[in-house]
């Protein structure tokens, strides 16, 4: 080499990033048998179990062991095969990950990433036998929640009292999820949320949103440091009976621009992709977890960056059973992406759009209970939802509305009196929650003939009704006024008879979705005589 190459070199060393230096870290996947903290003498390594650095994907050896570059900045974590869970951690959440920080985060007003040393060796891991292991043959159920979004520890004990404790020990779910807003800017609230969905007792994943960043980053790099400290890495793999669920990271970060952040994906995590699904059959259901929607939310305004929609429908395009989760909204609705958004797979790739926990950031009059009303802008109650996985790459969908029974899933609105002989102009509405645009929604008034409703995008007329409400109180009903009604992607509506006698009148609806149950809901209208 030439003095002046040796400078040159030299001069690069010195002025290359920090995170561009690799170690190698090394470890073992093991069986948990001895119930104790790490890997004792009766725990057996576990043979082609895939961990990763956020980009790379190895597999161990017959022995469990591994061997992984790593840059500072980066999370070690293994991907859970079928058949196997992770122990909790203290906090209660899977342990599964390692931060490799030997310099910690910058100083940021929430704790970040403290520094973790330089060790790279023993980076080992404990995965259990799974309880039930017949999942791949007949299928499981997730609970995903969205928007929790909790600003304070009163929120959050609504998020208790409404959406956790009505459901511990009611659900057999093999795993839950909650995609983004997991709070509302306030980061230290982290260990109280943890503590009420631990109680769930279900192995709980996490994606950020944006009301998790760090505000005071300097880039979108440590945008995360925060909720990487408690979740681990932002963007991962967990395999559970015969699906593959990627939890993605969907918020770029960037503190100069109006607003601060847009939907999309970064290089490391298309690499990330690229690799896992290199491995996977082309059949196995894959099911994308992320916070901000891939369809644009806003008219005219790319919410999510269409170079990126692009990039990973590409990478998607020939796995036929693909379903998308989102959150963000906080409404509800179902989007079929196809030609026009760039998705050239073989039918169109469905992404569902969940409703928040938190409904409309736990706003609206309290109840007896002292819990917000939360009723979303489409007039979605605040819930829930329950992903059924089924055999053979198929799934369902079901929500959930808080603190109400099962078989809530229509909401109607309708007058209490008509005149009867009146035009019939004035009619019922229904808002199903879990509507498509070629749901079948059919009304009946007195046990006549089921006739079809109409689908009309408007606001719902109950949340109407709350707004006219809010807007002639003379002081504030609750905390925060319900949203302003927005049109619902989901409601249908019905012309009532005048025709019929004086009195009462039953009016039932059904609605017909995939191969659910049909959902059904009454109400009632009467007809009286006027006088000019």
């Amino acid at each position: 080499m030439t003095r002046t190459a040796a400078w040159l070199a030299c001069l690069l060393l010195m002025t290359s990033p920090a995170w561009a230096a690799e170690t190698t870290v090394t470890g073992k996947v093991y069986q948990e048998r001895d119930g104790k903290p790490g890997r004792g003498p009766t725990d057996p390594g576990l043979a082609g179990v895939q961990v990763s650095n956020g980009e790379r994907i190895v597999r161990t050896a017959a022995d469990g062991s591994y061997s992984l570059p790593v840059r500072e900045g980066q999370t070690v974590f293994v991907i859970k095969p079928d058949e196997y869970r992770f122990p909790a951690a203290a906090n209660g959440l899977p342990s599964y990950w390692r931060h490799y920080a030997p310099q910690g985060s910058p100083k940021l007003k929430y704790d970040g990433i403290r520094a973790t040393g330089g060790a790279t060796r023993n980076w080992d891991f404990a995965l259990e036998p799974a309880k039930g292991t017949d999942a791949a043959r007949n299928g499981f159920e997730m609970l995903v929640f969205t928007d929790s979004q909790t600003a304070s520890r009163q929120d959050i004990g609504y998020y208790q009292r409404a959406i956790v404790e009505p459901i511990i020990g009611k659900h057999p779910a093999r795993l839950g999820t909650t995609l983004g807003d997991i709070v509302n800017d306030d980061l230290s609230l982290y260990p109280d949320i943890n503590k009420v969905t631990a109680q769930l007792q279900v192995p709980w994943f996490h994606v950020p949103g944006n009301h998790d960043l760090d505000m005071d980053a300097g880039n979108d790099a440590h945008s995360l440091d925060s909720w990487r400290a408690v979740y681990g890495p932002d963007t991962y793999a967990v395999e559970e009976g015969g699906a593959s669920f990627v939890f993605l990271d969907d918020v770029v970060y960037d503190p100069k621009a109006k607003p601060s952040y847009v939907g999309g994906l970064r290089a490391d995590q298309f690499t990330f992709l690229g690799n896992y699904l290199k491995g996977l059959p082309r059949d196995r259901l894959i099911v994308l977890g992320m916070h901000i929607p891939l369809f644009d939310a806003a008219p005219g305004r790319e919410t999510f960056r269409h170079a990126d929609r692009a990039r990973l429908f590409a990478l998607l395009k020939d796995f036929p059973n693909v379903l998308v989760l989102s959150g963000h909204s906080h409404t509800q609705q179902h989007y079929y992406h196809g030609a026009a958004e760039g998705w050239q797979g073989s039918k169109p790739l469905h992404e569902y759009n969940v409703g928040a926990a938190c409904g409309a950031f736990w706003s609206g009059v309290k109840d007896s209970s002292g819990i917000p009303d939360a009723t979303m802008s489409d007039g979605t109650p605040n819930g829930y939802a329950v992903l059924s996985v089924k055999p053979g790459g198929d799934y369902g969908l079901r929500y959930y509305v808080a603190r109400a029974p099962d078989d809530y899933q229509i909401a109607l609105h309708a007058p209490k009196v008509l005149r009867q002989g009146a035009y019939p102009a004035w009619g019922v509405y229904a808002n199903v929650f879990m509507g498509q645009a070629d749901s079948l929604v059919e009304y009946r008034v007195d046990d006549g003939a089921w006739q079809p409703m109409k689908r009309v995008e408007q606001p719902d007329p109950r949340l109407l009704q709350e707004n006219v409400a809010d807007d002639t109180a003379e002081r504030l009903r609750g905390f925060d006024r319900s949203p302003e009604a927005t049109p619902s992607p989901h409601l249908w509506r019905g012309a009532l008879p005048t025709n019929l006698p004086v009195g009462e009148h039953k009016v039932e609806v059904r609605a017909v979705q995939g191969d659910g149950p049909t959902a059904t809901a009454s109400t009632s209208y009467r007809l009286q005589t006027a006088k000019p």
